[in-house]
């Protein structure tokens, strides 16, 4: 194991250039673990740290998806029952994945402060196959139950969402590769390569990312000029497009979900869903009309721009 450290939807579309109707899939959006990937140094069976708290966890139990780590009790209410350790045999802790604070992983979601409505609808559409693109939740969402998936949604609804993401604007970045559990982190070779037309985001602290430690975040790095391209496109047709459903500063109003301070993998990743229909329900029929022109390139500026708000 390594230590590196590097330091929904709704917006209106008003006579911007078009593009394709149907974008090429991109693939940094969606990681997947390598095949073969690099490999890693062997665990040594000891229990590993995380700064400022004073529990230690063994790779197994990092990895128990059904009792995960909780480094920092202190920092979020008392977890339910479905979030801590879910209900076995089909239903993993919510928290396995986005950790007790909400905030997750690129290759998961931060839901953290997201109307628990809103929560309880995707979960319904994942039920009922309207959204696709994860076959894990859809498979927790059959499987749970009513009681499991009121109260994990009311627990995350109650969060703050923290600052979780620095956005860096680069012409270069680190080579990565997707470690298991689609966790994406630094090449072994340590080199650099041109970023291009991609969303790269990398753990402030790799050791934290893969001990599913909600202390340390992320760097998003974009391309050069995409944050200010995305915020013309975002508020184009004004007053502020976006935030008409969006709320305020983009911080989410009611039943509708922020994007402020959201990751930008994940926000690049549901527009894509949604304009190729892997993401459908109710609550997207709005956006269907508006995502359909959109390139990649616009769903990557706007994704930096929300990424840069404040949560």
């Amino acid at each position: 194991m390594r230590k590196t450290a590097l330091g929904v939807l709704g917006f209106a579309w008003f006579g911007l250039a078009a593009s394709a109707l149907a974008a090429d899939r991109p693939e940094w959006a969606f990681p997947v673990t390598d095949k073969t990937p690099p490999a890693m140094l062997p665990d040594d069976g000891k229990p590993k740290s995380a700064p400022g708290s004073d529990r230690g966890y063994t790779r197994a139990q990092i990895e128990d998806l059904f009792n995960p780590p909780d480094w920092y009790p202190n920092i979020h209410p008392a977890m339910p029952s479905v979030v801590a350790k879910g209900e076995a045999p089909n239903v993993r802790a919510c928290a396995a994945c986005h950790l007790p604070t909400g905030t997750g992983h690129t290759e998961s979601a931060n839901i953290a402060a997201m109307p628990a409505s809103y929560l309880l609808q995707q979960m319904d559409d994942y039920k009922t196959g309207a959204r696709k693109g994860s076959g894990s939740m859809l498979a927790i969402a059959k499987a749970i139950s009513d009681e499991g998936n009121k109260a994990a949604a009311a627990y995350f609804a109650s969060l703050k969402q923290p600052k979780w993401i620095r956005v860096v604007e680069a012409e270069t970045v680190p080579k990565t590769y997707v470690a298991a559990g689609n966790k994406r982190v630094i090449h072994p070779d340590h080199i650099f390569e041109p970023l291009g037309a991609r969303v790269i985001e990398l753990a402030e602290d790799e050791n934290r990312l893969l001990n599913r430690d909600p202390g340390s975040g992320f760097v998003a790095f974009v391309p050069k000029g995409s944050v200010e391209k995305g915020k013309a496109l975002a508020q184009s047709g004004g007053p502020q497009a976006c935030a008409q459903c969006h709320g305020e500063d983009n911080r989410g109003a009611k039943e509708i979900p922020g994007l402020a301070g959201r990751t930008p993998t994940y926000l690049v990743r549901q527009l894509f869903m949604i304009q190729n229909g892997e993401r459908a329900g109710v609550g997207v029929e709005p956006m269907k009309a508006i995502v359909a022109k959109l390139s990649v390139d616009d769903m990557l500026n706007l994704a930096a721009y929300f990424g840069s708000l404040e949560p």
